[in-house]
């Protein structure tokens, strides 16, 4: 493949701004970046420009169960496919595909397929770009019934060791992140167990003390599952995790800027309390996502697309009329992070990019703009809106 040669105004890497910038891609990666003058590029290069944009390294997704009418539960390559594809359109380069609560045996069903996919991922070609699935995150189903959200109450569980290694074996070293609730019994055993398999703990669906959860931090839990959503409000006697997550720079914090789940204030006031680098914008996509209003699935649910009576936003919700994921996709969520909480372009970039990259243990390679680093990017307007993605070297459309 002849080597790529990109021109934009300016490019953001996570310490700098390059202005008129220039980016030579071969064999997939990234292999020279710098202002023009700086990089010269190869003989017989395709050249391309685009004035008055700005690149950006590809969106890194930590948490999503679904896209372009399918889940990641149903777990047959041709699914997954449609997801990494729609998915690609929106700048997001590689994700992290989560499950949702249902028995064991269906959970490790879906997990064996899911690990089959990423076992046999060759990457993009011409024409038919798709993000790559970095791993699997288990969202459940050692969850508080009581901040369950629409997690199905039927297949939440006690913390169990014997489930737990079930779920990993049929990962088949996929697993990535396990989201746990601290505060159950058996819970601080569990995330022990976890951590000495190298996964990244979060905290989420919980109904924790401030205590709890700082007794979680102290034992390696790294970040916060949609910060604000099924996790126990915040009260100045009772600060519960939000304490913890707004006030510990040891952890992190996924959020999911949709407009829905959370109001602008309090977006502001999560920004100000961890800034951009301890963010990262999820979006908890279900496979509704980029389709028409209409009845869709969240693993085994039922779940409707429709306009959200309050915001005039589009959202999903079960048949108990609780919010079911989202809809977002992280190229929204950037724009929205600008103008909701007031974070710059250079900020929200960070936010869906770098920060996720270093969170799903891949930021020696995704979520920068590096020479070596692969060569998944974002070609942005001046709003945030994706004019071209690109992943692996290839363009996504």
């Amino acid at each position: 493949m002849a080597a790529l040669v990109l021109h934009v105004s300016r490019a953001f890497t996570p310490h700098r701004e390059i202005l008129n910038a220039t980016v030579v891609i071969e064999d997939g990666r990234i292999a020279a970046i710098g202002a023009h003058e700086e990089v010269s590029p190869p003989a017989h290069a395709r050249v391309m420009n685009f004035p008055g944009m700005t690149l950006v390294p590809g969106f890194v997704d930590v948490h999503i169960h679904g896209a372009g009418g399918h889940d990641v539960m149903e777990g047959d390559a041709s699914a997954l496919a449609a997801v990494t594809r729609t998915v690609a359109r929106f700048g997001t380069t590689s994700l992290v595909a989560a499950t949702v609560t249902a028995s064991l045996d269906s959970t490790c069903r879906a997990t064996e397929a899911m690990a089959r996919y990423i076992h046999a991922q060759t990457g993009s070609t011409p024409g038919t770009a798709t993000s790559e699935i970095l791993g699997i995150h288990f969202e459940g189903p050692f969850l508080s019934s009581v901040r369950r959200g629409v997690q199905p109450a039927q297949w939440i569980v006690p913390p169990s060791r014997d489930a737990f290694r079930k779920m990993l074996e049929a990962a088949s070293g996929c697993a990535r992140i396990l989201t746990l609730a601290p505060e159950l019994d058996g819970a601080s055993e569990l995330q022990a167990a976890a951590r000495q398999r190298d996964l990244r703990v979060a905290i989420g669906h919980s109904n924790a003390s401030y205590q709890q959860a700082v007794r979680a931090i102290d034992a390696g839990a790294a970040h916060a599952v949609h910060v604000y959503n099924a996790m126990r409000t915040f009260a100045h006697r009772d600060p519960g995790i939000l304490g913890a997550v707004l006030t510990d720079d040891r952890i992190y914090a996924e959020v999911i800027a949709d407009g829905v789940h959370v109001a602008a204030p309090a977006l502001r006031l999560l920004l100000r309390s961890k800034t951009a680098l301890r963010i990262a914008l999820v979006t908890d996509a279900v496979s509704a996502t980029g389709m028409a209003p209409g009845k869709y699935r969240l693993g085994e649910m039922d779940i409707l697309l429709s306009d959200d009576p309050s915001t005039g936003q589009p959202c999903c919700r079960s048949c108990e009329g609780k919010l079911a994921g989202s809809v977002l996709t992280q190229d929204r969520a950037v724009q929205n992070m600008m103008q909701l909480a007031g974070a710059s372009l250079r900020e929200a970039v960070l936010m869906a990019s770098y920060v996720p990259a270093q969170m799903a243990g891949v930021g020696n390679r995704k979520g920068s703009l590096r020479s070596g680093f692969d060569a998944d990017l974002a070609v942005l307007n001046a709003d945030g809106t994706v004019v071209r993605a690109i992943v692996g070297g290839v363009f996504s459309f």
